[in-house]
């Protein structure tokens, strides 16, 4: 079996956009006709550019080769160019690769991708969403601590036992910084607010993306600490674990971080640091799903627990359900609500949502399949990043 083709997809997501402005899709097709489907996180460059990078990566490193072969396409495509670091953009495009090869390699054995990595653990995902807007809103739900409250009595209305928010406000790309009095004292009220609208009926995710420094961040956390949340998310920038494990050690709060992060280099640094309790790889970013694999027996020797990260499309979804269901050491899945709207239109078959819960798929690969024509019906035209940040410091 030798891989012969490539396509790769870049899809505009529809209103409201939540999991971000686009997603970009690849199919890797084998000479026997088998295919399999991946999907890049976050890379940092224009989307239509991504894909070329991902068919330039694929025609070097993978073209002609076994997909089961995934150990040498790794460290062929990690070395290239004379490079061998955690490049973020060279491992989301390896991680789309590597992911397409993995649903190909299922297929091909007829079994689920976890059947193939340790094999079931979990027959049911705990999962969680963010509280997000809706259509008439009064005002603006990430900083209104009384909406949010009523929108949390929904989702635990859908089954959902999590929900993540975060009202710290702006990231930068001049952060760390020391929170205002005013965001300190939001971010307290919304905490406190939440824990009062569902009791015990639900664990709250304090959600940040890096604003703070470590100083900054244990100054938050000493005012969330009464209102219990499961984790503090990404206090401070990723760059830097040693000042994240002087958070880690000066709250109570479980510390959770990864969504920034690539391969296993960088996970042990932050292992070794003690500076995370969660680790939140993303699938699409993180090197594949065999180095996420490998990641969460990393942190299992540490009892550190793996909360997959998903701000993307459905494809990157399915790889986290198969990592998470063959990991003893998995806590809970990030979902985007129910994965209904374009989420659920873009795969033939719906990923299957129960009661705050992802029941894992029996079907071989992945579990999924790209309904191809609602990808080609729905081009992303713009030139935007898939996330921003604010391009001035924040005072």
């Amino acid at each position: 079996m030798k891989l012969t083709d490539i396509q790769t997809f870049v899809v505009g997501n529809p209103p409201p956009h939540f999991g971000g402005r686009y997603f970009v899709f690849v199919k890797l097709t084998t000479d026997s006709g088998v295919s399999g489907v991946g999907e890049a996180y976050c890379v940092p460059f224009e989307p239509h550019l991504v894909a070329r990078m991902i068919e330039d990566v694929f025609a070097r490193y993978v073209a002609g080769n076994d997909p089961h072969d995934i150990e040498t396409m790794w460290r062929r495509v990690y070395s290239s160019g004379f490079t061998q670091h955690p490049d973020l953009t060279l491992m989301g495009v390896l991680s789309a690769l590597e992911m397409a090869c993995w649903d190909i390699i299922g297929k091909e054995a007829n079994k689920p991708v976890y059947k193939l990595l340790g094999g079931q653990v979990h027959e049911r995902l705990r999962a969680y969403t963010y509280i997000y807007p809706r259509p008439g809103d009064q005002s603006d739900v990430y900083h209104d601590p009384d909406l949010a409250a009523t929108r949390a009595a929904e989702y635990l209305d859908q089954g959902f036992t999590a929900l993540k928010f975060d009202p710290a406000g702006p990231y930068s790309a001049f952060d760390g910084r020391q929170l205002s009095l005013e965001a300190l004292d939001l971010c307290e009220r919304f905490a406190r607010q939440l824990r009062e609208a569902v009791g015990m009926k639900a664990d709250l995710l304090f959600g940040t993306h890096g604003q703070m420094t470590a100083a900054g961040a244990i100054r938050l956390a000493k005012r969330l600490e009464p209102s219990d949340p499961l984790w503090l998310e990404e206090p401070i920038p990723p760059d830097a674990p040693e000042e994240m494990a002087k958070v880690a050690r000066a709250t109570s709060i479980p510390i959770a971080t990864g969504e920034r992060l690539t391969t296993k280099y960088d996970f042990a640094r932050l292992l070794r640091a003690g500076a995370a309790a969660i680790l939140q790889m993303n699938l699409g970013r993180v090197g594949g799903i065999l180095e996420a694999k490998k990641i969460a027996s990393m942190a299992e020797v540490d009892h550190v627990q793996i909360a997959p990260h998903l701000y993307c499309g459905p494809i990157v979804g399915a790889a986290n359900i198969q990592i998470a269901t063959c990991s003893p050491n998995f806590l809970i899945l990030e979902s985007i609500e129910t994965w209904g709207g374009f989420h659920s239109e873009i795969l033939k078959t719906p990923i299957r949502f129960e009661d705050g819960h992802v029941i894992p798929s029996n079907e071989p690969g992945l579990g999924v399949e790209l309904n191809e024509d609602v990808a080609k019906a729905n081009p992303y035209t713009g030139n935007m990043l898939h996330l921003e940040m604010t391009q001035h410091p924040v005072q």
